[in-house]
């Protein structure tokens, strides 16, 4: 019985060894080899590789991008201003070797410590900017020159700083209030001054054009009695020519006029006698 026992541990016991003296690579994952405190390889290529069992362990990274999202931290302005700034950090261990020694491997380590240097760079950026400068759109020259100094600083823990992104740039609530104010008292300002040049031009504009008007108006008036006196010449020359042409006729026509004038209402009442020069021209005898 004891055979059968002893031979089952033996093939576990290589069972054991064998599948120790493999470590496989994700093409996601950084691995570095350790035998007794001492690095023996590190950033293998993706695949299957062999180690001494027991002897040497296996530490395996993830090899992707990292995201730090910092939350929300104040900083001082030039002008000893707060702004709160939103921001988050990308990066990646680039040297185990010297990830480990740093950190131990503990990437929660090499978090607060990245978080620390580059709460550092930002802070001295914005302790150069005025509040208008700092919220304006000079993101980029802020977060590139963090990420320039703060480089220099993270190759000894192994670490490689590939993006600060800048979510959001507020102004505390007092700061953010009295910017407004000064803002829509600016705006303000700027309404009333264009409203009272477009009122000024308005003035003008409507001057000129009832100067035109005017002056439209006074030609026409012009020009209407010009015709209305060359129209009455005319009537004047017509019927003197009529007249002269027929004078009974003319005074036949005039009288009409005078008896179309005379009746122009119903209630109008003339008494005159027969005979009169006002009915010679109905009575022939009167003539």
């Amino acid at each position: 019985m004891k055979n059968p026992i002893v031979w089952l541990a033996i093939a576990l016991v290589l069972l054991l060894t064998i599948s120790n003296a493999f470590f496989v690579v994700d093409q996601r994952e950084r691995a570095v080899l350790i035998q007794l405190g001492e690095f023996k390889g590190a950033d293998y290529p993706p695949g299957l590789h062999l180690k001494i069992p027991f002897i040497q362990e296996v530490r395996k990274f993830d090899r992707r991008l990292l995201i730090l999202d910092s939350g929300t931290e104040s900083f001082l302005t030039s002008e000893k201003k707060n702004v709160d700034v939103d921001y988050y950090i990308l990066w990646r261990i680039a040297d185990t070797q010297a990830f480990i020694r740093a950190t131990g491997g503990q990437q929660l380590v090499a978090a607060d410590r990245l978080s620390s240097i580059v709460n550092r760079g930002l802070r001295d950026q914005f302790g150069s900017l005025t509040i208008q400068q700092a919220v304006s759109d000079e993101r980029d020259s802020i977060t590139n020159t963090v990420i320039k100094q703060a480089s220099n600083n993270l190759v000894e823990l192994g670490i490689e700083l590939a993006d600060v992104r800048v979510k959001r740039i507020d102004l505390p609530r007092g700061v953010s209030e009295s910017v407004f104010d000064r803002m829509r008292a600016e705006r303000l300002r700027v309404a009333s001054d264009l409203r009272a040049r477009g009122a000024e031009e308005g003035e003008r504009i409507r001057a000129d054009v009832d100067r035109e008007a005017q002056v439209l108006l006074a030609e026409a008036y012009r020009e209407a009695e010009t015709l209305r006196g060359e129209g009455d010449a005319k009537a004047a020359q017509v019927y003197a020519k009529a007249f002269g042409a027929d004078p009974a006729f003319y005074e036949f026509y005039r009288s009409i006029n005078i008896y179309r004038d005379s009746f122009n209402s119903k209630d109008d009442v003339l008494v005159l006698e027969p005979k009169g020069k006002f009915f010679q021209h109905f009575n022939p005898s009167s003539r």
